[in-house]
């Protein structure tokens, strides 16, 4: 799967345009916060999700920012992932869908 890149947010399209993968993380202080990672059915149990987030975690460093998460799943993910420092920016909160 071929992921495209916006400022704060990582996507990808099927053949008709219709997005079927997304990781939003929007930054605000220096903070970028995972709040969104949706997953079309037609995909679910193929390990994306977890592709999408390593990806968005790898940019937000990369680009120098700390990291942070909201979306139920990505605070599941990173915290199986504790080679990453993460600010605490409060309780999961449910991620909106498509």
């Amino acid at each position: 799967m071929e992921f495209q890149y916006e400022s704060e947010r990582i996507f990808a399209k099927n053949a008709e345009g219709k997005v079927i993968a997304e990781v939003t993380f929007p930054v605000k202080d220096g903070i970028a916060t995972i709040n969104h990672t949706f997953v079309d059915e037609s995909l679910r149990g193929q390990g994306v999700a977890g592709q999408l987030v390593q990806t968005a975690v790898d940019q937000i460093l990369r680009e120098g920012y700390k990291l942070a998460a909201t979306c139920p799943y990505a605070v599941s993910w990173l915290a199986k992932h504790p080679e990453y420092e993460v600010v605490n920016t409060g309780a999961p909160q449910a991620c909106s869908l498509h």
